[in-house]
């Protein structure tokens, strides 16, 4: 196993979360316990000893399922973390009621790591407000040792990410970011990435693999990787285009069964980035594979200027494509409940004005339409 150094410890380069363990019948909030044991058994024996959760996976029931199955081992033998619901805007005011539950459902007396979850366009204003208390009750947690290390993940926007490390950022000692090949320019992972290098924050990397949609590839785009390296699986480029950037130190993967597991642990033996050819290649597959799904939205921002509702018409065409190239998910609603009912995609009237001036011919009046649609 890769170690990578934080602080005064040593982590395994790559780590288990928690958010797709195995399940019974297909039921999402039925954990397999037993399998689960399995895997971490598994997992600790080949040197993994960073586990992630979170008070909302799997129905509430990961922690108390990881609390248990880790209550076999000593505690100083592994790093736990998890992090506070800021993803639901009703917990906001329930810090310490729910800290303390936590502490409780994992069976601990400390988290070695803990992170503002989903720091994103709905909740960074209450995660800043000071009448909810959160960042300081979090603050006396870490200074009476209860917290080892605080953090916080991300799903927002650049901008986002910026205001609450203008906040925050002293005290910050990682951020969790979906980073992986497709949103290195996707989703602006590489901006977000070097913000953090500014704040001299190491990265936490969630979605690696995509939710599983980098596994599986083309047989043309397959063909071609395995040209390069004809030694490496699919999955196996994900992990070696992370090792490629200096500044990840963690990188999570929601493993839901042994063979991930074995497979990942198998790759994370040894580092071997990509060189510069392979990284070139592997971002214009993904360029490749964006340009089939999404609109070519420039943000030229022409369209702006003639839409009589003052719609933000880049930024929802962004996120138009970003869940039409996902097949859905839980980013555009989240950004979406975040504006004004008269800046959202229902907003738009139809009149065409936008189209009249865009560069690229998109039929943007169709597309907000659809994405009303796909919100229903």
């Amino acid at each position: 196993m890769v170690y990578k150094e934080f602080q005064d410890l040593k982590l395994s380069a790559l780590g288990m979360g928690a958010m797709r363990l195995p399940v019974l019948d297909g039921d999402d909030a039925k954990i397999d316990e037993e399998k689960t044991a399995q895997m971490i058994d598994y997992a600790m024996e080949h040197g993994i000893n960073y586990y992630d959760t979170a008070w909302g996976y799997h129905s509430g029931n990961s922690e108390l399922v990881m609390g248990r199955v880790l209550s076999a081992y000593p505690r100083e033998s592994y790093y736990l973390a998890t992090k506070f619901p800021g993803y639901d805007l009703s917990n906001m005011d329930k810090v310490e009621e729910i800290f303390e539950r936590q502490l409780e459902k994992c069976g601990v007396e400390y988290f070695d790591f803990y992170l503002f979850h989903n720091v994103c366009e709905m909740n960074i204003d209450a995660y800043l407000d000071p009448k909810y208390g959160i960042y300081t009750y979090l603050m006396e947690q870490k200074n009476n040792g209860r917290i080892r290390h605080l953090g916080f993940s991300a799903h927002g926007s650049y901008e986002v990410m910026e205001r609450f490390l203008k906040a925050y950022g002293a005290q910050m000692e990682f951020c969790q970011i979906q980073l992986n090949w497709l949103d290195w320019s996707f989703q602006d992972a590489k901006d977000k990435v070097e913000l953090l290098k500014k704040y001299h924050i190491p990265v936490w990397v969630m979605e690696p693999v995509r939710g599983g949609r980098l596994c599986k590839l083309s047989k043309e785009e397959t063909e071609h990787l395995k040209k390069l390296r004809p030694e490496e699986t699919v999955p196996a480029w994900a992990f070696r285009f992370l090792q490629a950037i200096p500044e990840v130190t963690m990188v999570l993967s929601g493993m839901s069964n042994r063979e991930q597991l074995q497979e990942n642990i198998q790759t994370f033996e040894e580092e071997r980035p990509l060189n510069q050819e392979e990284w070139n290649e592997l971002l214009q597959v993904a360029q490749r594979m964006i340009e089939k799904r999404v609109l070519p939205c420039t943000a030229c921002r022409y369209c702006v200027s003639h839409c009589s509702k003052g719609l933000d018409i880049p930024s929802l065409l962004e996120l138009y494509n970003e869940h039409v190239f996902t097949e859905g998910g839980f980013l555009a609603p989240m950004a979406l409940r975040a504006m004004p009912k008269e800046k959202q995609p229902s907003a738009c009237i139809g009149c065409r004005s936008c189209e009249a001036v865009c560069p690229q011919q998109i039929k943007i009046s169709e597309a907000m339409a659809d994405f009303c649609e796909k919100m229903r």
